[in-house]
């Protein structure tokens, strides 16, 4: 049951865009932020996801705990209503898995309301609590009242693993390469590849020099192996918006980026 909609006559379940974010890097402020709903009741699921659009805010749903995990790991939230009882792993589950890879900000939303419950909640990184019944209206302002205290501290913690290059960041323990707030989709080779010329702005390297950082048994590969995955890498960046030619070719020499 859910208090305080008794005027609402239709119910919208709207697809949102999602964004790829390789974890939480704190929402931005120039852009509506992203609600992820962790329900398995669909009539509350629905009722929430209408209240959060009407605030203007990117809502999505799942009803699995472990859909909500890889949502997560791909940064695809800014805030996270979280029901504790879930058919695969329970919300506390979800929430400590949470907590070893992002600072998301989570709201429990169950119908147990005893102190034992809030408490373990709490302790296990939650942010709020909200007992069902509840009132739409208030849970969207506990999201927004998260979302205005979670901002420039949460962003400072989880960009902590992220080294800058311009608009671009590489998280070298996990592999990653995003592009302003979005993460780049990258093979094993691409990622070394980029990674490489990102960390020698501006420098001439060599395919050999390329194919020393990023592959096994360089000495086993042609040179034109690194040719093929600079285009398919330039036609990724292309795809994530990167203006120009940052990749540039240097004949007979070998391959420069520019940030």
């Amino acid at each position: 049951m859910v208090a305080g909609m008794e005027g609402v006559a239709v119910i919208h379940r709207r697809s949102v865009r999602r964004g790829g974010g390789g974890g939480y890097a704190g929402h931005m402020s120039d852009q509506p932020a992203r609600v992820l709903v962790v329900e398995d009741e669909a009539a509350i699921a629905d009722t929430l996801l209408y209240a959060l659009h009407s605030e203007g805010y990117l809502a999505s749903h799942c009803t699995l705990g472990r859909e909500a995990l890889a949502q997560l790991r791909a940064g695809e939230a800014d805030v996270v209503v979280l029901d504790v009882g879930l058919p695969d792993i329970g919300g506390f589950e979800v929430c400590r898995q949470l907590r070893t890879f992002s600072q998301v900000p989570v709201i429990f939303l169950t119908a147990r309301n005893d102190e034992f419950d809030r408490v373990l909640g709490l302790e296990l990184g939650a942010d709020d609590y909200v007992a069902k019944p509840f009132s739409p209206r208030e849970l969207v302002a506990r999201v927004r009242a998260r979302l205005r205290r979670a901002g420039p501290a949460v962003a400072a913690t989880e960009t902590s693993g992220w080294k800058q290059h311009g608009r671009f960041a590489i998280d070298g323990e996990g592999r990653r390469i995003r592009y302003g707030e979005g993460l780049l989709d990258l093979t094993r080779y691409e990622y070394a590849l980029l990674a490489a010329l990102l960390q020698r702005p501006g420098a001439i390297l060599s395919r050999a020099q390329l194919m020393e950082r990023g592959w096994d048994h360089a000495s086993d590969s042609a040179d034109r192996t690194v040719d093929t995955h600079v285009k398919t890498l330039r036609a990724k960046l292309r795809a994530a918006g990167v203006p120009g030619e940052p990749i540039r070719t240097h004949r007979g020499v070998g391959y420069a980026l520019e940030v």
